[in-house]
């Protein structure tokens, strides 16, 4: 078990965490959110030892062993990808290495023996000899196959790098397990397995992530940051979020009737306090009114983005046509001779194993880049708003905010775009900052109000949950569902994908797998996984 004792800690004015106290008990999940900056991944740095509170304390039960999953993923270049796994128990793997190097040594004698001796046994208590073994099944659930385990982890790819500190964190059993953005850069396959395992997983774990459905599949509770506590609700992700909202509009209803009642005896106070026939009335009722509890109604520093997407006009029968499209990078087809068409009312996720694959796509359908053969052509009434996933150079200049947005506008009065701003949370003083220093978030929800501002009827869309809070990404989610247009997108946002796609589109070396069908009946698809397999 690990607990926090009246956790304080704070940068010059800004307090994080204040008198924090709460318990993580063995056999659950807690998912920790809070909006960005409320400091989920600083409070699992506390929880590591990583950083020290400047209040309070760290509690964690004798003997338990806590692992991180490591941010850094150079740090272990110098040793294989077995060998980095392996330390994610760092007693075991010292224990191997000096082993090794005591046998290893020309001069053995009875000192080493007798030291050995001391190390073979612990060694066994720790379950070293099926170490090797653990760490290979680890590796093969997350994709990394045998053929790379002998690797340098200088050899290997980023993606891969990620795969094999996830493994390194799950190796062992760890009594406490503090994962932090888990599910960066896996594809679906790999977080089920990942599902599968934290669900089987019978010790602690304290997790962060902005994928809801992953954090629905494995959280047993919610711890919530805000206003520089933590607050623990039992249920997953979803049962926070519909019940936080239901408790709002009760605590809303709860306070609206008692500022009715409040405004009634004060009118009834002033109306008659200087009469003395109601004198009595009156004292009671100014009784009545202090006795008038009202719930505590602090703003929450968690804000969600009002996302609304109206086409200006309809689309008509056939949207897209694509025909024989191919197009090769650094002489590698990323898809070749694909054929498919849009019609009025898709909403398409198209996937693929390789981001770029897709990026490709939309780069070529925006006309943003060239293809090697083929053709497509959009329908008449089509009219295409595009986010692609890598934007920077929208933000090159030196605008403000409000000004930024103003260049896309027809309309340029400077209430009518602010109006759209306001819907993006850059209010007041903040629709006038540069958008030079904008952090990849507030750069998303920029390009989100200018695509509500242009109201274009088809929308191409390239990763926009990246970088994105949960309460931005369940506006856009929100937003998305019921606009009324097309849509072309990816995301790596599992619920994201099952709510808003009617259509599925996968991109493979051998071809396209089309369905019309949501993301879920597509993973579960029989026929699919043989055509998958086939393609592959």
């Amino acid at each position: 078990m690990i607990s926090t004792a009246n956790v304080g800690l704070q940068y010059g004015k800004r307090v994080l965490f204040e008198k924090v106290s709460i318990k993580f008990n063995p056999g659950n999940c807690y998912g920790i959110i809070g909006a960005n900056g409320a400091g989920k991944s600083t409070f699992l740095k506390i929880l590591s030892g990583e950083i020290e509170p400047q209040q309070g304390q760290v509690i964690v039960d004798t003997g338990e062993r806590i692992s991180v999953l490591s941010q850094n993923q150079n740090a272990f270049d110098a040793y294989t990808v077995i060998q980095a796994v392996i330390m994610g128990n760092k007693r075991l793997s010292d224990i191997m290495i000096e082993k090794d190097a005591i046998y290893a040594k020309a001069d053995f004698n009875d000192e080493d023996g007798i030291r050995v001796s001391e190390l073979e046994g612990e060694f066994a208590e720790l379950n070293g000899w099926n170490a090797e073994t653990e760490a290979a099944e680890l590796l093969e659930g997350l994709g990394i196959f045998t053929d790379e385990h002998q690797k340098l982890m200088s050899e290997i790819g980023g993606s891969e790098k990620v795969r094999v500190l996830l493994a390194q964190a799950l190796f062992g059993n760890p009594d406490i397990l503090l994962l932090d953005e888990p599910t960066n850069n896996l594809d679906a396959s790999t977080v089920l397995w990942l599902e599968d395992f934290l669900a089987e997983f019978q010790n602690t774990v304290i997790v962060v992530s902005h994928d809801r459905h992953f954090m629905d599949a494995v959280c047993t509770h919610i711890a919530d940051i805000d206003f520089s506590q933590i607050q623990l609700f039992t249920g997953n992700y979803s049962f926070w979020y519909e019940s936080s909202q239901l408790m709002l509009r009760q605590k809303q209803d709860a306070n609206r009737k008692a500022d009715d009642k409040k405004k009634e005896l004060q009118d009834f106070i002033a109306r008659f306090s200087a009469n003395a026939s109601k004198s009595r009335q009156a004292t009671s009722r100014k009784k009545l009114l202090d006795k008038l509890v009202f719930e505590d109604m602090r703003p929450s520093s968690r804000k969600y983005p009002y996302i609304v997407f109206k086409p200006k006009a309809d689309t008509r029968n056939q949207i897209l046509e694509v025909k024989g499209l191919r197009k090769a990078f650094d002489g590698l087809d990323l898809f070749k001779n694909m054929n498919f068409t849009v019609d009025s009312g898709d909403k398409i996720a198209f996937l693929s194993s390789d981001g770029l694959t897709v990026s490709a796509l939309f780069d070529i359908l925006t006309e943003e880049k060239p293809f090697d053969h083929g053709e497509f052509k959009w329908g008449a009434t089509a009219q295409i708003g595009y986010f692609p996933r890598v934007n920077d150079h929208f933000f090159t200049g030196d605008l403000r905010i409000i000004d930024w947005l103003q260049q896309y506008s027809e309309v340029k009065e400077e209430p009518w775009i602010r109006s759209f701003l306001g819907k993006m949370l850059f209010s007041g003083e903040e629709s006038l900052k540069k958008t030079k220093v904008l952090s990849g978030g507030e750069k998303v929800r920029c390009l989100i109000a200018k695509l509500m501002l242009e109201a274009p009827n088809t929308l191409i869309l390239d990763q926009p949950t990246n970088h994105l809070d949960l309460e931005a990404i369940t506006s856009l989610n929100d937003g998305l569902k019921t606009f009324t247009g097309n849509l072309l997108f990816s995301s790596h946002d599992h619920l994201f994908v099952e709510t808003v796609a009617n259509r599925i589109v996968e991109i493979l070396p051998g071809g396209i797998i089309d369905r019309r069908m949501t993301y879920d009946e597509y993973l579960r698809d029989e026929k699919v996984k043989v055509l998958r397999n086939s393609l592959q």
